[in-house]
């Protein structure tokens, strides 16, 4: 995956994207569904200010959920600012 974020003044935001490389529509609204739920659990890692944008790749249909949350934890925790 990909995370793309921005500091802001605002409160936190999120969306999310699947590359075409995922195949078929289904196969695309699951990597989604998967990685919103894996920025449920991780999100607390993230800073309170910042504006993200979560990009899946094929592989986020393959991985282990946990593996999946793990990834995007340490990935929201590189970015500086306050944590919420």
């Amino acid at each position: 995956m990909i995370v793309l974020w921005r500091e802001t003044v605002e409160p936190r935001r999120v969306g999310f994207a699947v590359s075409r490389q995922v195949r078929g529509a289904v196969a695309r609204n699951r990597a989604r569904r998967r990685l919103r739920a894996a920025y449920r659990v991780a999100r607390d890692a993230a800073p309170a200010c910042v504006a993200l944008v979560i990009v899946g790749r094929p592989a986020a249909l393959r991985a282990r959920f946990a593996a999946l949350v793990a990834e995007l934890r340490e990935a929201l925790a590189t970015m500086p600012g306050g944590r919420a």
